[in-house]
Protein backbone atom coordinates (compact mmCIF):
# COMPACT_ATOMS: atom_id res chain seq x y z
CA UNK A 1 0.00 0.00 0.00
CA UNK A 2 1.13 3.49 -0.55
CA UNK A 3 0.74 5.54 2.30
CA UNK A 4 1.88 9.33 2.01
CA UNK A 5 0.15 10.87 5.00
CA UNK A 6 1.96 12.50 7.95
CA UNK A 7 1.07 10.39 10.87
CA UNK A 8 -1.18 12.43 13.32
CA UNK A 9 -0.52 12.23 17.12
CA UNK A 10 -3.21 13.04 20.12
CA UNK A 11 -5.98 13.44 18.43
CA UNK A 12 -8.80 10.22 18.94
CA UNK A 13 -9.90 8.82 15.58
CA UNK A 14 -13.11 9.54 14.98
CA UNK A 15 -12.76 6.12 12.68
CA UNK A 16 -10.45 3.21 13.40
CA UNK A 17 -9.88 0.54 11.55
CA UNK A 18 -6.88 -2.10 12.33
CA UNK A 19 -6.65 -5.60 9.83
CA UNK A 20 -10.04 -5.68 8.56
CA UNK A 21 -11.18 -9.02 7.06
CA UNK A 22 -14.54 -10.38 5.81
CA UNK A 23 -14.53 -13.19 3.91
CA UNK A 24 -18.19 -15.02 2.70
CA UNK A 25 -18.72 -18.54 1.50
CA UNK A 26 -20.34 -19.07 -2.16
CA UNK A 27 -21.63 -22.37 -2.60
CA UNK A 28 -20.15 -24.03 -6.01
CA UNK A 29 -22.47 -25.76 -8.30
CA UNK A 30 -21.88 -27.00 -11.59
CA UNK A 31 -24.41 -26.67 -14.18
CA UNK A 32 -27.18 -29.03 -14.93
CA UNK A 33 -30.18 -31.06 -13.47
CA UNK A 34 -28.10 -33.73 -12.13
CA UNK A 35 -25.48 -30.82 -10.41
CA UNK A 36 -28.70 -29.05 -8.97
CA UNK A 37 -30.04 -32.26 -7.42
CA UNK A 38 -26.47 -33.18 -5.75
CA UNK A 39 -26.16 -29.99 -4.18
CA UNK A 40 -29.45 -30.16 -1.94
CA UNK A 41 -27.71 -33.27 -0.38
CA UNK A 42 -24.26 -32.13 -0.32
CA UNK A 43 -23.04 -28.53 -1.15
CA UNK A 44 -19.53 -27.22 -1.86
CA UNK A 45 -18.55 -23.99 -0.30
CA UNK A 46 -15.59 -21.26 -1.95
CA UNK A 47 -14.21 -18.40 -0.03
CA UNK A 48 -14.10 -15.14 -1.29
CA UNK A 49 -12.01 -12.56 0.23
CA UNK A 50 -13.80 -9.00 -0.14
CA UNK A 51 -11.47 -7.39 2.63
CA UNK A 52 -8.10 -7.93 3.13
CA UNK A 53 -6.48 -6.88 6.42
CA UNK A 54 -7.59 -2.99 5.70
CA UNK A 55 -6.20 -0.40 7.93
CA UNK A 56 -6.91 3.04 7.96
CA UNK A 57 -8.04 6.73 10.65
CA UNK A 58 -10.52 9.05 9.78
CA UNK A 59 -10.00 12.11 12.41
CA UNK A 60 -13.24 14.22 13.43
CA UNK A 61 -14.50 16.68 10.64
CA UNK A 62 -12.28 14.56 7.92
CA UNK A 63 -13.92 14.23 4.33
CA UNK A 64 -12.53 11.27 2.99
CA UNK A 65 -13.21 10.06 -0.86
CA UNK A 66 -13.56 5.94 -0.29
CA UNK A 67 -12.38 4.85 -4.25
CA UNK A 68 -11.67 1.97 -5.86
CA UNK A 69 -13.28 -0.21 -9.16
CA UNK A 70 -16.80 -2.68 -8.81
CA UNK A 71 -16.56 -5.09 -6.55
CA UNK A 72 -13.32 -3.74 -4.93
CA UNK A 73 -14.55 -4.10 -1.56
CA UNK A 74 -15.94 -0.19 -0.72
CA UNK A 75 -19.25 -1.19 -0.04
CA UNK A 76 -18.25 -4.00 2.17
CA UNK A 77 -16.40 -1.95 4.53
CA UNK A 78 -19.12 0.99 4.73
CA UNK A 79 -21.67 -2.16 5.71
CA UNK A 80 -19.36 -3.11 8.41
CA UNK A 81 -18.59 0.21 9.54
CA UNK A 82 -22.06 1.10 9.68
CA UNK A 83 -22.70 -2.14 11.27
CA UNK A 84 -24.69 -3.56 8.94
CA UNK A 85 -22.12 -6.61 8.53
CA UNK A 86 -19.74 -8.16 11.16
CA UNK A 87 -16.23 -9.18 10.07
CA UNK A 88 -14.36 -12.13 9.90
CA UNK A 89 -11.62 -10.50 11.67
CA UNK A 90 -10.06 -7.28 12.47
CA UNK A 91 -10.61 -4.37 15.00
CA UNK A 92 -13.04 -1.54 14.45
CA UNK A 93 -14.54 1.27 16.24
CA UNK A 94 -16.66 3.99 15.56
CA UNK A 95 -16.66 6.57 17.91
CA UNK A 96 -15.38 3.95 20.79
CA UNK A 97 -18.22 2.04 19.46
CA UNK A 98 -17.70 -1.71 18.10
CA UNK A 99 -20.30 -0.96 14.95
CA UNK A 100 -22.04 -4.16 14.93
CA UNK A 101 -23.14 -4.68 18.63
CA UNK A 102 -25.71 -1.82 16.64
CA UNK A 103 -26.46 -0.46 20.21
CA UNK A 104 -28.35 2.48 20.21
CA UNK A 105 -25.79 4.84 20.99
CA UNK A 106 -24.02 4.22 18.69
CA UNK A 107 -27.05 4.13 16.06
CA UNK A 108 -28.13 7.75 17.39
CA UNK A 109 -24.64 9.04 16.24
CA UNK A 110 -24.23 7.59 12.20
CA UNK A 111 -25.96 7.57 9.27
CA UNK A 112 -25.74 5.75 6.01
CA UNK A 113 -27.15 7.69 2.88
CA UNK A 114 -27.11 5.39 -0.46
CA UNK A 115 -27.66 6.71 -4.03
CA UNK A 116 -28.86 3.58 -5.16
CA UNK A 117 -31.81 3.53 -2.00
CA UNK A 118 -31.91 7.12 -0.60
CA UNK A 119 -34.98 6.42 0.89
CA UNK A 120 -36.15 3.41 2.72
CA UNK A 121 -39.80 2.87 4.66
CA UNK A 122 -43.17 3.84 3.42
CA UNK A 123 -43.85 5.80 0.49
CA UNK A 124 -47.01 6.69 1.14
CA UNK A 125 -45.77 8.86 3.96
CA UNK A 126 -45.19 12.50 3.57
CA UNK A 127 -41.63 13.65 3.84
CA UNK A 128 -42.67 15.48 6.90
CA UNK A 129 -44.29 12.75 8.10
CA UNK A 130 -41.10 10.64 7.62
CA UNK A 131 -39.04 13.44 9.32
CA UNK A 132 -40.73 13.17 12.33
CA UNK A 133 -40.98 9.25 12.03
CA UNK A 134 -37.17 9.82 12.29
CA UNK A 135 -37.53 11.87 15.11
CA UNK A 136 -39.89 9.36 17.32
CA UNK A 137 -37.03 6.14 16.01
CA UNK A 138 -34.16 8.42 17.22
CA UNK A 139 -35.41 9.82 20.12
CA UNK A 140 -34.43 13.41 19.12
CA UNK A 141 -36.22 15.92 21.50
CA UNK A 142 -38.39 18.29 19.84
CA UNK A 143 -36.54 21.24 20.54
CA UNK A 144 -33.50 19.77 18.60
CA UNK A 145 -35.80 18.18 15.95
CA UNK A 146 -36.96 21.82 15.32
CA UNK A 147 -33.97 23.73 15.19
CA UNK A 148 -32.24 20.86 12.72
CA UNK A 149 -35.45 20.62 10.65
CA UNK A 150 -35.18 24.46 10.45
CA UNK A 151 -31.55 24.55 8.94
CA UNK A 152 -32.51 21.45 6.68
CA UNK A 153 -35.44 23.32 4.94
CA UNK A 154 -33.11 26.16 4.07
CA UNK A 155 -29.42 24.00 2.94
CA UNK A 156 -32.09 21.05 1.13
CA UNK A 157 -34.95 23.51 -0.02
CA UNK A 158 -37.22 20.99 1.38
CA UNK A 159 -39.81 23.67 1.53
CA UNK A 160 -42.04 22.92 -1.85
CA UNK A 161 -41.86 18.90 -1.28
CA UNK A 162 -42.43 18.44 2.99
CA UNK A 163 -46.46 17.87 2.43
CA UNK A 164 -45.67 15.21 -0.86
CA UNK A 165 -46.07 11.79 -0.76
CA UNK A 166 -42.37 10.01 -0.55
CA UNK A 167 -43.21 7.84 -3.29
CA UNK A 168 -44.24 10.58 -5.90
CA UNK A 169 -40.71 12.05 -5.84
CA UNK A 170 -38.16 12.50 -8.96
CA UNK A 171 -34.83 10.94 -7.89
CA UNK A 172 -33.07 14.25 -7.13
CA UNK A 173 -36.61 15.40 -4.48
CA UNK A 174 -35.76 11.38 -2.59
CA UNK A 175 -32.57 12.29 -2.70
CA UNK A 176 -32.99 15.31 -0.40
CA UNK A 177 -35.38 13.90 1.12
CA UNK A 178 -33.15 11.05 2.28
CA UNK A 179 -30.22 12.91 3.32
CA UNK A 180 -32.54 15.22 5.41
CA UNK A 181 -33.78 11.89 6.84
CA UNK A 182 -30.55 10.57 7.53
CA UNK A 183 -29.53 14.08 9.37
CA UNK A 184 -32.30 15.72 11.00
CA UNK A 185 -31.15 13.54 14.50
CA UNK A 186 -27.78 15.40 13.82
CA UNK A 187 -25.09 12.06 13.50
CA UNK A 188 -21.48 12.92 13.94
CA UNK A 189 -20.34 10.14 11.12
CA UNK A 190 -21.99 10.33 7.88
CA UNK A 191 -21.11 6.93 5.38
CA UNK A 192 -22.34 8.19 1.90
CA UNK A 193 -22.66 5.53 -0.86
CA UNK A 194 -22.54 7.21 -4.64
CA UNK A 195 -24.70 10.21 -2.94
CA UNK A 196 -25.01 12.01 -6.41
CA UNK A 197 -25.79 8.76 -8.56
CA UNK A 198 -28.57 9.13 -11.69
CA UNK A 199 -28.47 13.25 -10.37
CA UNK A 200 -29.18 15.93 -12.98
CA UNK A 201 -25.93 18.50 -13.20
CA UNK A 202 -27.98 21.28 -11.21
CA UNK A 203 -29.00 18.71 -8.41
CA UNK A 204 -25.25 16.92 -8.38
CA UNK A 205 -23.87 20.91 -8.08
CA UNK A 206 -25.84 21.32 -5.07
CA UNK A 207 -25.44 18.17 -3.70
CA UNK A 208 -21.82 18.88 -3.23
CA UNK A 209 -22.46 22.47 -1.64
CA UNK A 210 -24.72 20.80 0.66
CA UNK A 211 -22.07 17.92 2.24
CA UNK A 212 -19.79 20.58 2.40
CA UNK A 213 -22.30 23.09 4.32
CA UNK A 214 -22.60 20.25 6.44
CA UNK A 215 -19.61 19.15 7.20
CA UNK A 216 -18.33 22.95 8.37
CA UNK A 217 -21.06 23.79 10.37
CA UNK A 218 -21.50 20.24 12.15
CA UNK A 219 -18.00 19.04 12.33
CA UNK A 220 -19.01 15.54 11.08
CA UNK A 221 -16.78 13.03 9.87
CA UNK A 222 -17.61 11.74 6.45
CA UNK A 223 -16.55 9.23 4.34
CA UNK A 224 -17.47 9.25 0.59
CA UNK A 225 -17.62 6.85 -2.22
CA UNK A 226 -18.48 7.80 -6.09
CA UNK A 227 -16.94 6.98 -9.08
CA UNK A 228 -17.65 10.12 -10.00
CA UNK A 229 -13.92 11.75 -9.73
CA UNK A 230 -15.54 15.52 -9.44
CA UNK A 231 -17.44 14.64 -6.63
CA UNK A 232 -14.28 13.18 -4.85
CA UNK A 233 -11.89 16.42 -6.16
CA UNK A 234 -14.71 18.95 -4.86
CA UNK A 235 -15.51 17.51 -1.62
CA UNK A 236 -12.01 15.32 -0.50
CA UNK A 237 -8.89 16.11 0.34
CA UNK A 238 -7.88 12.83 1.47
CA UNK A 239 -8.18 9.91 -0.37
CA UNK A 240 -8.22 6.02 0.51
CA UNK A 241 -8.16 3.68 -2.54
CA UNK A 242 -8.82 0.30 -2.46
CA UNK A 243 -8.39 -2.56 -5.31
CA UNK A 244 -9.03 -6.31 -5.14
CA UNK A 245 -9.92 -5.83 -1.28
CA UNK A 246 -6.75 -4.02 -0.44
CA UNK A 247 -5.99 -0.71 0.28
CA UNK A 248 -3.74 0.81 -2.42
CA UNK A 249 -3.47 4.44 -1.51
CA UNK A 250 -4.14 6.47 1.40
CA UNK A 251 -3.06 10.16 1.05
CA UNK A 252 -3.41 13.08 -0.40
CA UNK A 253 -6.06 13.81 -3.54
CA UNK A 254 -3.12 16.15 -4.88
CA UNK A 255 -0.73 13.10 -5.19
CA UNK A 256 -2.85 10.01 -6.02
CA UNK A 257 -2.19 10.71 -9.80
CA UNK A 258 1.63 10.52 -9.13
CA UNK A 259 1.07 7.86 -6.74
CA UNK A 260 -0.87 5.76 -9.49
CA UNK A 261 0.76 6.74 -12.77
CA UNK A 262 4.25 5.60 -14.04
CA UNK A 263 4.35 8.70 -16.94
CA UNK A 264 4.53 12.47 -17.08
CA UNK A 265 3.10 14.71 -19.48
CA UNK A 266 5.58 17.47 -21.34
CA UNK A 267 3.81 20.02 -22.87
CA UNK A 268 5.64 21.98 -25.34
CA UNK A 269 5.73 24.57 -28.01
CA UNK A 270 7.93 25.92 -30.20
CA UNK A 271 8.33 28.86 -33.02
CA UNK A 272 5.35 28.82 -35.09
CA UNK A 273 6.80 27.03 -38.43
CA UNK A 274 9.20 24.87 -37.01
CA UNK A 275 6.99 21.79 -35.81
CA UNK A 276 8.80 18.90 -35.56
CA UNK A 277 8.16 14.73 -36.10
CA UNK A 278 6.55 14.64 -32.32
CA UNK A 279 7.45 11.27 -31.54
CA UNK A 280 11.23 11.16 -32.54
CA UNK A 281 10.35 12.68 -28.46
CA UNK A 282 8.53 9.93 -26.70
CA UNK A 283 4.55 8.64 -27.12
CA UNK A 284 2.49 11.45 -28.32
CA UNK A 285 -0.85 11.84 -26.51
CA UNK A 286 -2.15 14.67 -28.87
CA UNK A 287 0.06 17.27 -31.07
CA UNK A 288 -0.05 20.03 -33.96
CA UNK A 289 2.30 21.56 -35.91
CA UNK A 290 3.48 23.96 -33.24
CA UNK A 291 2.65 22.41 -29.82
CA UNK A 292 2.29 18.48 -28.42
CA UNK A 293 1.95 16.79 -25.42
CA UNK A 294 4.32 14.10 -25.03
CA UNK A 295 3.84 11.16 -22.61
CA UNK A 296 7.26 9.79 -20.66
CA UNK A 297 8.03 7.83 -17.71
CA UNK A 298 8.81 9.58 -15.06
CA UNK A 299 12.38 8.51 -14.40
CA UNK A 300 13.07 9.84 -18.14
CA UNK A 301 11.33 12.93 -17.63
CA UNK A 302 14.33 14.94 -16.90
CA UNK A 303 16.22 13.27 -20.30
CA UNK A 304 13.44 14.09 -22.23
CA UNK A 305 12.81 17.83 -21.33
CA UNK A 306 16.62 18.37 -21.78
CA UNK A 307 16.81 17.05 -25.34
CA UNK A 308 13.13 18.88 -26.45
CA UNK A 309 15.18 22.51 -25.08
CA UNK A 310 18.35 21.24 -27.08
CA UNK A 311 17.22 20.11 -30.07
CA UNK A 312 13.80 22.60 -31.11
CA UNK A 313 13.30 26.30 -30.65
CA UNK A 314 11.07 25.77 -27.00
CA UNK A 315 8.95 28.33 -26.82
CA UNK A 316 7.09 27.18 -23.96
CA UNK A 317 7.45 23.81 -21.70
CA UNK A 318 5.92 22.15 -18.57
CA UNK A 319 5.91 19.06 -16.82
CA UNK A 320 2.80 17.72 -15.10
CA UNK A 321 1.06 14.80 -14.09
CA UNK A 322 -1.77 13.31 -16.16
CA UNK A 323 -5.53 14.48 -14.97
CA UNK A 324 -6.64 12.69 -12.41
CA UNK A 325 -9.76 11.38 -14.22
CA UNK A 326 -7.67 9.24 -17.20
CA UNK A 327 -5.55 7.52 -14.35
CA UNK A 328 -8.63 6.39 -12.47
CA UNK A 329 -10.37 5.22 -15.73
CA UNK A 330 -7.49 2.93 -16.05
CA UNK A 331 -7.84 2.14 -12.70
CA UNK A 332 -11.42 0.82 -12.61
CA UNK A 333 -10.65 -0.85 -15.72
CA UNK A 334 -7.49 -2.37 -15.08
CA UNK A 335 -7.03 -2.15 -11.08
CA UNK A 336 -4.17 -1.16 -9.20
CA UNK A 337 -0.73 -2.14 -11.23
Amino acid sequence: MIVVRPTQGGTVSAIHVKDLGMTFRAPLREEGLRAAASSLFKREYREIEAVREVSFDLEPGEIVGFIGPNGAGKTTTLKILSGILQPSRGDVRVLAHVPWRRERAYLRTIAMVRGSRPIGGPGELTVLDSLRFQQVVYETPDDAFQRALAELREMLDLDPILNRQVRALSLGERMRAGLAMSLVYRPRVLFLDEPTLGLDVSAVGAMRRFIALYARETGATILLTSHYMADVESLCQRILLIDKGSLRYDGPLSRLSAALSPFKLVNVEVTSGTGPAWERFGEVAEASADRATIRVHRDQAPAATARLLAELPVTDLSVGDPLLESVMDRVYREGVA
